[in-house]
């Protein structure tokens, strides 16, 4: 395990959760889960399907959504659905988080999570995150970084590319528990193109720093500007983000998901996530190629996520 994953899974230990694993009829699910239960650091509650749902549940459902046309037996029929059932156990308390995604779609996975614990006071998007941990890395935090948006929103305009790296800062600052440097990513740095798709950057970075002017965020800026400390002096002098950014703003869900995949193959880094940020509580989503470890680590920032 990486450093990384040994603090997330020590944090948990400290304020243990519990976690919900909708997915029992999945061989990765229950290898992650006695691989959970041997290092004990979270209690888990695992869903197979079949379950007796509580009336609770149902009678909170079906007035959480009636002013959508939800009929009594309809929530209890979409409460048979343990992607369902799981978020509801965290809406009641029952549960801290739910962790699933390994054999279900983003959008089965969030739908539930959105429609019933909605989104985090004060938070105007809810969006996605993978932590990258490169190995034999110098840049980011001693090779840790937050790769925003990676998993879910596709074509942010500037105003929700500000508020993903507002949040990814945040989520920096949880998880990796360095200061977040934040740097907002396009081909172009500090003017070196010219294009629609610069100009986004450009005001998401303008918007971002009107909103947060104590936080070390810069851009435009290409990626090597960003983390590489020679590149970063030599193309945009003075930044207090280049050549020293540990928190990755891509301009769209393309970019992000083909960058982190990239990194995850090539570089053999490990990646976690996409983990959301901005639901009222934490409902984390997983690659339909994750492995047993992967689920592990997933459930583990979950456990920290609960505890914020």
């Amino acid at each position: 395990m990486s450093k990384f994953l040994d603090r997330m899974i020590a944090r948990a230990k400290a304020d243990r959760k519990t976690i919900v694993l909708p997915e029992g009829t999945d061989a990765r699910t229950m290898a992650a889960a006695e691989k959970i239960a041997e290092l004990d650091f979270a209690d888990l509650i695992v869903l197979h399907g079949g379950e007796q749902i509580p009336a609770a549940y149902v009678d909170t459902l079906y007035e959480l959504r009636k002013h959508k046309g939800l009929s009594r037996d309809d929530a209890a029929k979409l409460l048979a659905d343990p992607l369902y059932h799981g978020v509801m156990m965290v809406k009641m308390g029952d549960a801290d988080g739910m962790v699933a995604g390994a054999c279900h779609a983003t959008s089965d996975t969030l739908r539930p999570a959105l429609q019933i614990l909605k989104t985090a006071p004060g938070t105007a998007l809810v969006s996605a995150f993978f932590v990258m941990v490169v190995p034999d890395c110098d840049y980011g935090a001693e090779g840790s970084f937050i790769f925003a948006d990676s998993g879910l929103v596709e074509q942010p305009d500037s105003s929700e590319l500000a508020e993903i790296a507002l949040a990814s800062a945040r989520s920096c600052r949880n998880l990796l528990e360095v200061e977040p440097k934040v740097a907002m990513l396009s081909y172009s740095t500090k003017g070196s193109a010219h294009s629609d798709a610069v100009d986004k950057v450009i005001a998401a970075t303008g918007r971002a720093q009107e909103k947060a002017p104590e936080l070390a965020l810069d851009g435009e800026l290409q990626l090597d500007a960003a983390i590489v400390g020679s590149v970063g002096a030599s193309k945009a002098p003075g930044s207090n983000v280049a050549g020293q950014a540990n928190t990755l703003i891509f301009p769209d869900l393309g970019a992000g998901n083909i960058g982190y995949k990239l990194v995850q193959r090539l570089a053999k880094a490990e990646a976690y996530g996409p983990i959301t940020q901005g639901i009222a509580a934490p409902v984390n989503d997983l690659s339909r190629g994750c492995s047993a470890d992967d689920i592990v680590g997933v459930v583990a920032i979950t456990c920290v996520q609960a505890q914020g």
